[in-house]
């Protein structure tokens, strides 16, 4: 098997797309006309959205995430998380931690989108 791609639920697909494009650098790969689905170039795995709305109309009861109660987070890699953490900010983020240097040799920094959903910004563990 292969791990192929990881779907977050949120409120409007079409700004969360632009968001973490403007915030990570990140293209879009596609935005469905319906406007309910859409992703991101990522690599090799595919970092996906779907509306809420349309998980609902499917008969799933997905609960809106909540940052400061994680059940996951996403993490994009950098060796510059101050600056990296800037522009999340200047794209819309809210700051959740600082910029800390952890003591496996690793810088991270948390952020939160605009559904609530927890991104990590970190550099590589040194090591």
């Amino acid at each position: 098997m292969k791990f192929k791609y990881t779907i977050l639920y949120v409120k409007n697909v079409e700004e969360t797309l632009a968001f973490f494009c403007n915030a990570f650098g990140l293209k879009q790969k596609m935005l469905h006309e319906s406007g309910d689905y859409g992703e991101l170039e990522t690599g090799s795995t595919t970092l996906s959205f779907s509306s809420l709305e349309l998980m609902t109309s499917l008969g799933k009861t997905p609960a809106p995430a909540i940052s400061g109660k994680p059940s996951f987070e996403i993490a994009f890699e950098t060796d510059d998380v101050p600056a990296g953490v800037a522009k999340a900010l200047a794209a819309g983020a809210m700051l959740v931690q600082e910029p800390e240097d952890m003591p496996w040799g690793q810088t991270t920094a948390y952020v939160a989108d605009s559904n609530g959903y927890l991104i990590e910004i970190c550099t590589p563990v040194s090591g």
